[in-house]
């Protein structure tokens, strides 16, 4: 009998197939250490055209200045910038002259970028759909990082969920965790904590003096 011909296996290309086919790694770090985590995995990159996502345009803006510290060209891409800034820090990634952007995913999915090779999740976002643009952005042709640190724990929950599978863990070679000590710094990358709920004390009734 004739060997029944298998039928093509069909590809989807809507966000969450395309990141299922895209190579992602995580790295677990604690808060205080994924500035310098980044600084490490950007210099083995150097070629690389990177995006990288926070969480706020302050955020954006207090990491683009630690990475200028460490000599590394990194500019925050926002609306808080003019229009004229947006389309200059663009226009620089699109040619090569700029290798990096540190950006918010409303800009990114606004700038429609199509050179983007490498995609790092400073902060993991609250949807999961907002992760995988982010991993779709890279058209398939790049791989992507997340920093997760302990408070990132629920949000890479939602994202393994959506996925139905676990991301590849893997550690950072040449990368030495610090032990927290906070400092006075106008670089703020840590966010605030913030204090624990307690219940309400109910107050004490004042007697009222007789008339």
């Amino acid at each position: 009998m004739p060997e029944q011909s298998k039928k093509p296996r069909k590809i989807y290309y809507d966000s969450r197939s395309v990141t299922l086919r895209t190579k992602q790694t995580i790295y677990f770090v604690q808060e205080h250490d994924k500035a310098a985590m980044l600084e490490l995995i950007l210099k083995e990159r150097a070629e690389k055209q990177s995006v990288i996502l926070t969480r706020s345009k302050l955020r954006a803006d207090e990491l683009s200045a630690y990475l200028q510290t460490k000599e590394i060209k990194a500019s925050a891409i926002h609306s808080n910038r003019r229009v004229s800034e947006q389309e200059e820090i663009a226009n620089a990634f699109k040619s090569g002259e700029l290798k990096i952007i540190i950006t918010t995913d409303k800009i990114l999915e606004a700038l429609a970028l199509t050179n983007i090779e490498f995609v790092v999740s400073y902060d993991l976002p609250i949807e999961s759909e907002t992760y995988f643009a982010r991993v779709a952005s890279l058209k398939e042709l790049g791989d992507a990082v997340a920093l997760v640190s302990p408070e990132d724990d629920r949000l890479l929950s939602t994202i393994e969920l959506a996925l139905k599978q676990e991301l590849p863990q893997e550690e950072l070679a040449g990368f030495t965790p610090t032990p927290f000590v906070p400092k006075k710094t106008s670089i703020r990358l840590n966010p605030e904590k913030k204090k624990p709920r307690h219940k309400k004390k109910k107050a004490k009734k004042t007697p009222q003096k007789e008339s």
